[in-house]
């Protein structure tokens, strides 16, 4: 376990100027980066495969236990809000449960019992696309979540910094993160997890960027829940739109608080005929509005 291996270099560490600790571990942080570039493939085809899984329905489910599945956790709670991911199709299963998130549960993440009743629990199926987090690559319950949900059908996504490890040989996506021993040796919330946290944030901005809930680097599915996002929604109607915040307002009244239809509104639709046009186009705006343009085509 090269993550649990006392590294060399950082054994005085605790005997170094603070600057010069700082300074080697931010080193750590860089290695964390390129670790992920080292795996970019292996994220690209994980991203892809997933969102073909995900483009109509089916869940998106994290699995973890300690830091790694706090680092999961976060990265599935911010779909909601950043690209109107439904509720319903997400699904968080943290060793320990809901009380592992702010504190250390004891054994929980040994409990590969746990791991397969919540699995069966949640009724997890062909539909779903389950990502299982764990620097070790071993940790009991992660790996018997990914397993069972395996077992039912389920697209695998396996995350870990050692190499030949059970979370990475049997998912169907392995990507492994050659973030070697960590400043101070097990702690693996540093390089490890730093690499974890990026992997994550690529993976799922890439894949809602499969799916359409991106235009132009603008997040287009975003939920206006308070005053700064609702002047957000307006900002990204009015840039694609062309049109003044009065009409961006009232469009995204009109539709709801949904930027897309709002958009499609700015254009001339009416309701019902802009929700047609986004279905006909799989829920992708630019799709959406190609057919616009096609049909004023045809008229002329």
């Amino acid at each position: 376990m090269t993550t649990e291996r006392q590294s060399p270099r950082y054994s005085d560490i605790d005997c170094w100027d603070p600057g010069d600790a700082l300074e080697a571990m931010i080193d750590g942080q860089f290695a964390a980066v390129a670790a992920v570039r080292a795996a970019r493939t292996a994220i690209e085809n994980a991203a892809k495969s997933m969102a073909a899984r995900l483009k109509y329905r089916g869940r998106l489910i994290y699995v973890g236990a300690g830091t790694s599945g706090r680092l999961a956790a976060q990265d599935g709670a911010e779909l909601m809000p950043t690209f109107s991911w439904p509720r319903e199709r997400l699904v968080l299963l943290m060793a320990g449960g809901p009380e592992a998130l702010i504190q250390s549960i004891e054994g929980a993440e040994d409990r590969a019992e746990d791991g397969i009743r919540l699995v069966r629990e949640h009724e997890v199926d062909t539909k779903d696309v389950l990502i299982a987090v764990a620097a070790s690559g071993t940790t009991p319950f992660t790996v018997a979540c990914l397993r069972e949900a395996k077992r039912a059908g389920a697209l695998t996504v396996g995350i870990a910094n050692n190499p030949d490890t059970s979370l990475l040989t049997e998912a169907a996506h392995p990507i492994w993160l050659d973030t070697g021993a960590e400043p101070i040796a097990g702690s693996t919330r540093l390089i490890a997890g730093t690499a974890q946290k990026v992997t994550l944030n690529l993976l799922s901005s890439l894949l809602m960027i499969l799916l359409g809930r991106v235009y132009g680097g603008l997040m287009v599915d975003v939920q206006a829940t308070n005053e700064k996002l609702l002047r957000r929604s307006e900002d990204i109607v009015m840039r694609i739109a062309g049109s003044t915040r009065d009409q961006a307002r009232d469009a995204l009244g009109r539709a709801r608080g949904s930027v897309k239809l709002a958009v499609l509104l700015s254009h001339g639709c009416d309701l019902k005929a802009a929700a047609a046009l986004l279905e006909r186009g799989g829920g992708q705006l630019r799709k959406a509005l190609a057919l616009i343009g096609q049909r004023k085509m045809d008229a002329a």
